[in-house]
This record gives structure tokens, C-alpha cells and sequence, in this order.
């Protein structure tokens, strides 16, 4: 089967297009035939050994896919040859074909295009896991997403809005900004020329925001924390900027507010019958046009490590997706 590898960790641009050998399945599992696979921030840590999983090489990254079910193992009981799938990999989706644990399969309709599926599940899922599941949003509350215009802050957007939130979205141009305003945020700023928390007192009229979704990290963390309500939850999603903050706990005491960890994998494996519900609840709601998949470019497979590069920049408005096969 064709595929993309990385052969030695290092950057997209020393990843390798080769016949490399289809994956075998386990009983449980299914043999994946990809049609696209969506790009998100974590395959650019992954092939650079920077990921709390690694991988040893050559592996195939790409780790959320749109395909059809080529083959089951003996003792999967939910789906059959033909099926059309999302489906959450923790790598192996630049390729022909995947294997996936039935566990983390989930079936949409034929009629669901291919790219908008494959960019659906990692990003609305951590998003709707963030704020539904760990911060108990309510149409009482304002939520504050940093890295607004990426995969996380976007889908944050617009599922706090499905909620009846007020939502701020802060980015570093204004042109993110734009594109925020467009996913349904009622204000913005933008961060590498306001100041997050007068920014925030001035929004908010001084009262602060209840809920803070943080998929940056670095240096935006703690002035967003200061702009945090009693009470208030800050979620701790990922480090896009590429530093960990490190949080005065006199912070969170004084406040008598939350770190808030979301690491959507482990939801995954552990609580795998509340995730099947959040993603039929998440695919409801985009059939019924509440949630709308964004999708700024979608590459030829030819054209992979460019995508994987234009994730890794934070250049993306929205989702990045490869065609693995022409539909």
C-alpha cells in the first residue's frame, strides 16, 4: 500500500512516500480503506518523538480518519465490510489502509463527505469532552478560547455558542480574529498586542470569565488564569506554543478556581461508552447544521508533508485534511 513514513523522528520534510505492507488485525479490530485524514497538532509533536506516545520507527502518522471498513476481526460485532467510518488512530492514517480497534470506530452516513468526516472527530471531540464533560458549561457562562482560530478553538467556539455561552476568542492576528468572529465569537483579542486580562475586565465588565479553554500554553496561560472567576475552570488541553507554564498556585487558591486537565485519548480508552455518546451527539448536531466542520485546504496525498508543515506553523484557519483517495 502506499504510504507516508517517518523513518527517523525529525521534521515533516524528512517523512518518505513508500509501498510499505498492509497492516494486519487483531480480533477486534478493523482493516481501515482511508479515503482522507485530518491533520492536527499532535502528528507534528509525533514524528518529532516530542509526543507523550512514541512510536518506534518507521511508523505512519495521521491519527483521525474518514474510510470504509475493508475487513473485520472474528469478534467485532458492530460493523461489516462496506461501512463508512470515522475513526481515532494514534497513528497509521497516511496510508492506504489503517487498522483501528473497533472501539474507536464510529459510522456516519454515506452521504457525509469524505474530508469534512475525517476533520469531525479528534477536535469536536476534545472540544465537546472539554466543555460538556470537565467544565459543566451553561448559557450562564463566558468562555475565554485561546487559539481560537485552530482545530481546538474553533469547534470550542462554536460548541459553546450550541450551548448559549458567551464566548471571547483570543488569537495572535487579526485575520484568526476574523475567522473567529465568523465561528460565532462575540468578542476577540488579540494577543500579541492587548493584554489578555485588561482585555478580559473590559469585556467583561470586570467580572471575569468562568471558563478558559487553553490549547497554547506558554506564555498566554497565566494572564489568561488572572482573568479567571471565582469558581472558574481553566482547561488544560495541550502547548501549541511549545513551553509549559508553570501556574503560581496562589493563583488558583485566591480564586478559588480550577486547572482542569482534558486529555481526550485517555476519555477515550477509559470511558469509551460516554465518547460514543458525545460523538453521536456531536454528528447530530452538525446534521442538524448546529456544528459546522471548517476546512481551509484540502492537500493530494502527494502533498502530505505540506499540510503537516502548515499545522505545525499554527498557519491553519480551521482543519487541514489529505485525500488519501480520489471519491
Amino acid at each position: 500500500m502506499k504510504a507516508l513514513i517517518c523513518t527517523k523522528y525529525g521534521p515533516a520534510e524528512d517523512l518518505i512516500q513508500v509501498n510499505f505492507p498492509t497492516p494486519e488485525i487483531g480480533p477486534n479490530q478493523l482493516l481501515l480503506r482511508n479515503q482522507a485524514c485530518a491533520i492536527n497538532f499532535p502528528d507534528t509533536l509525533i514524528i518529532e518523538g516530542k509526543y507523550q506516545f512514541k512510536p518506534e520507527p518507521p511508523f505512519v502518522p495521521g491519527a483521525e480518519v474518514c474510510s470504509i471498513v475493508k475487513k473485520v476481526g472474528k469478534e467485532v460485532k458492530t460493523f461489516k465490510p462496506g461501512d463508512r467510518v470515522i475513526a481515532k488512530l494514534t497513528w497509521g492514517g497516511l496510508a492506504e489502509y489503517s487498522a483501528c480497534d473497533e472501539v474507536n470506530a464510529f459510522a456516519i452516513s454515506d452521504d457525509m463527505e469524505s474530508e469534512i468526516a475525517a476533520a469531525t472527530l479528534m477536535t469536536y471531540g476534545t472540544s465537546y469532552h472539554a466543555l460538556v464533560d470537565r467544565a459543566q458549561i451553561s448559557e450562564k457562562d463566558t468562555v475565554l478560547v485561546l487559539g481560537a482560530a485552530g482545530g481546538i478553538g474553533y469547534t470550542s467556539i462554536q460548541i459553546a455558542k450550541v450551548m448559549g455561552a458567551k464566548v471571547i476568542a483570543a488569537a495572535s492576528t487579526d485575520e484568526k480574529l476574523a475567522f473567529s468572529k465568523e465561528q460565532g465569537a462575540d468578542y476577540t483579542i488579540n494577543y500579541t498586542s492587548e493584554d489578555i486580562k485588561t482585555r478580559v475586565k473590559e469585556i467583561t465588565q470586570n467580572e471575569g470569565v468562568n471558563i478558559i479553554v487553553d490549547p497554547v500554553g506558554g506564555k498566554f496561560t497565566e494572564p489568561s488564569f488572572r482573568s479567571i472567576t471565582r469558581y472558574g475552570k481553566h482547561l488544560v488541553i495541550g502547548f501549541t506554543d511549545g513551553d509549559i507554564p508553570r501556574i503560581p498556585l496562589n493563583l488558583p487558591l485566591l480564586k478559588s478556581a480550577s486547572i482542569t486537565g482534558v486529555f481526550w485519548s485517555s476519555f477515550c480508552q477509559n470511558e469509551p461508552d460516554q465518547n460514543r455518546k458525545n460523538v453521536e451527539s456531536i454528528l447530530e448536531l452538525i446534521n442538524e447544521g448546529k456544528l459546522r466542520p471548517t476546512i481551509q485546504q484540502v492537500y493530494d496525498f502527494n502533498d502530505a508533508k505540506t499540510a503537516i508543515q502548515m499545522v505545525k506553523n499554527r498557519e491553519a484557519l480551521g482543519k487541514v485534511v489529505v485525500r488519501i483517495e480520489d471519491q
